[in-house]
């Protein structure tokens, strides 16, 4: 796996549960070596999140792959001086905790750039690193209401409701990978120095927000939460089958719609001129949204789905995980792997992505055992047998 493009960047992981991590496993998995740094004793809450087998989170497996656990006491002064050790040595450090924390411990952007010009540092906050929310603490539901995502999520007249996933942790982690790279090209394919990357969680919501503000500045319109549907887009909804399934038709393209008007025999709603476009039928979506869903009524989901297959309007029902495992196109595409963790259990993670054709990425390692490279990356950077047995004594390092 030499061939990996990031092969030789090291990666300072110091942050926690899911936006900073994510943005390193995401580096990882096509070689960079990261350096994960956690709290002696209990290490990274994500460990004890949701299911837990023989004590740990099987979510860590996949989180944590490619990883090394090096258990560190960033509250005590020699743990700070070892973490600012082990960032001498690094290209990229990664950091998600409440903005003037690094300042504080002696670690901020301006101290370290100082010692280690050509270091990389991304910084994933809530917020963002200024502003006047800068010092509030930002969690992903937080952050997925400010980025206008909350809003619009849900069935019209009811409570808003949240993506049953972190999705403003992950889509900041996705950013902060994004800048890493770009800082990356910048200072080694162009003679750069090393450069702060600034990510809010707030903002990379916003930023996934499509037409949401352009409308308003526009035309004053506010976008209200559709169900299913995707207002302005038409026909594009989830429909009810007489077996109680929902499945999914985008059948909102030009062609796509006259073939679907055509299957749920409304010939007369496929030839009509003003129906022919988009802008037209976005006005007429409830009138589009009966007349499909008064077919798909009429057959079962695996009816529904063949008969669309066969006129080429993209459609699909909707996954639970068990669908996901069961799938012989995630297993073809090779989007599913199987890790074994520390205690021996084989647990089902997504495989690396994006694929890449020339240097594919890959998972190299377990996610690691609390503390499992401690002595080795210690010794790495310098420290004797002696001096990190001192430092386990007085109870810095784990």
């Amino acid at each position: 796996m030499n061939n990996q493009i990031l092969a030789g960047i090291r990666i300072l992981e110091l942050g926690q549960l899911i936006a900073g991590p994510f943005a390193a496993k995401t580096l990882a998995d096509f070689g960079a070596e990261v350096i994960k740094v956690e709290t002696p004793g209990d290490g990274d809450p994500l460990r004890k999140w949701r299911m837990l087998h023989n004590g740990t989170s099987v979510w860590w497996q996949a989180q944590s792959r490619n990883k090394q656990s090096v258990c560190i006491d960033l509250r005590t002064d020699e743990g700070r001086q070892l973490a600012r050790t082990l960032a001498l040595s690094a290209d990229v450090l990664i950091e998600n905790f409440r903005p003037g924390t690094m300042e504080k411990w002696g670690m901020g952007w301006e101290e370290l750039h100082r010692a280690n010009p050509r270091l990389i540092m991304l910084r994933v906050s809530g917020y963002g690193q200024d502003g006047p929310k800068r010092d509030e603490p930002g969690f992903a539901a937080i952050a997925e209401a400010m980025g206008g995502l909350r809003y619009i999520t849900g069935e019209p007249g009811r409570a808003p409701v949240r993506a049953g996933v972190s999705l403003g942790d992950t889509l900041a982690g996705l950013h902060g990978a994004l800048g890493i790279m770009l800082a990356l090209y910048q200072r080694d394919a162009k003679g750069g120095a090393g450069q702060m990357i600034d990510v809010a969680l707030y903002e990379s919501v916003f930023n996934m927000t499509e037409s949401l503000l352009p409308e308003y500045s526009a035309f004053g319109a506010i976008r209200e939460p559709a169900g299913g549907a995707l207002p302005g887009i038409a026909p594009s909804n989830a429909y009810r089958c007489k077996d109680g399934d929902y499945v999914l038709i985008a059948g909102n393209g030009d062609s796509i719609f006259k073939r679907l008007m055509v299957l749920i025999g409304r010939t007369d709603l496929a030839d009509d001129p003003g129906l022919a476009r988009n802008d037209g039928r976005a006005g007429r979506a409830d009138e589009l949204d009966a007349a499909i869903e008064a077919w798909t009524r009429s057959v079962s989901i695996e009816e529904a789905l063949a008969g669309l297959k066969a006129v080429d309007v993209p459609s699909g029902r909707i996954y639970s995980a068990k669908d996901i495992a069961d799938d012989p196109h995630y297993r073809a595409r090779g989007v599913i792997e199987k890790v074994r963790s520390a205690d021996g259990l084989e647990v089902e993670v997504p495989g690396v992505m994006p694929k890449l054709s020339g240097n594919p990425g890959a998972i190299r390692q377990r996610a690691p055992a609390l503390g499992e490279h401690t002595e080795q990356v210690l010794s790495d950077a310098g420290l004797s047998a002696a001096e990190i047995a001192a430092l386990r004594a007085r109870g810095v390092v784990g």
